[in-house]
């Protein structure tokens, strides 16, 4: 028995197909519950944090956040040239 080919039979299809594979694309994900509620508490999550902190709390979590970003320029990660 032949194989099967596994090109469409619509030209259309086929011409998706080809196009989706040349660029790599792959179909959007639908959105999950889950990945709804996750955002939801992520986009609250950060000022009910802040609102709990003192302001030395506050400033101490500011400065470990900006040496994790300044970290890629001190190891050379990012050049400006």
């Amino acid at each position: 028995m032949a194989k099967q080919s596994k090109k469409p039979a619509d030209l259309n299809r086929l011409a998706a197909a080809i196009v989706g594979d040349a660029i790599d694309e792959a179909p959007p994900k639908q959105e999950t519950a889950e990945m709804r509620a996750g955002r939801v508490g992520g986009r609250k999550g950060g000022k009910s944090r802040a609102a709990r902190m003192t302001a030395e709390q506050r400033s101490e979590a500011a400065r470990r956040a900006a040496n994790a970003r300044w970290a890629s320029h001190r190891r050379g990660g990012l050049s400006d040239k």
